[in-house]
């Protein structure tokens, strides 16, 4: 498994226990860590994703609802809703990060840790979000670097 995977597998399963939690904080991630076991380069993908997606989790939301007209955010499963999160954060906030790379790791990690529907769900919600940015699809923005990120493999 690839730094990144690994970083966003371990986001998500930190935001997961956040949201059953009572949320927990960035400094949390430190015990985190200590229980999951997560390589340093991981570490700092992780904490920057979560970090990121902590500040812009309001912009991030309203980008969500407007795409999940049927569905209200806080009554979906919060794998689905942590995965959503930490994509469209990706896509909205990650330069260094293309698009259609947010997509994939997304649905795959929601096949992963979802139900059966839940990674058709996300590629769904993410590909009308994606049909709304003014950002290349498939290269970085700009040779932009993201806040917190370190250029590693995906």
């Amino acid at each position: 498994m690839g730094v990144r995977r690994e970083g966003r597998e371990a986001a998500i399963q930190f935001l997961y226990q956040r949201d059953l939690g009572g949320g927990a904080a960035v400094s949390d991630l430190q015990e985190f860590y200590a229980f999951r076991g997560l390589s340093p380069s991981a570490r700092r993908f992780c904490e920057g994703l979560v970090s990121g997606l902590l500040q812009h989790t309001e912009s991030i939301d309203v980008a969500l609802r407007e795409h999940t007209q049927n569905y209200e955010l806080e009554r979906l499963s919060a794998v689905d809703r942590n995965i959503l999160r930490l994509a469209v954060h990706e896509m909205l906030h990650c330069d260094d990060i293309p698009p259609v790379v947010s997509i994939n790791e997304a649905i795959d990690i929601a096949k992963k840790y979802g139900t059966e529907e839940s990674g058709r769900f996300v590629n769904g919600v993410l590909d009308k979000i994606k049909a709304t940015l003014k950002r290349p699809e498939r290269t970085p923005a700009g040779g932009k670097q993201a806040q917190g990120n370190q250029p590693t493999e995906d």
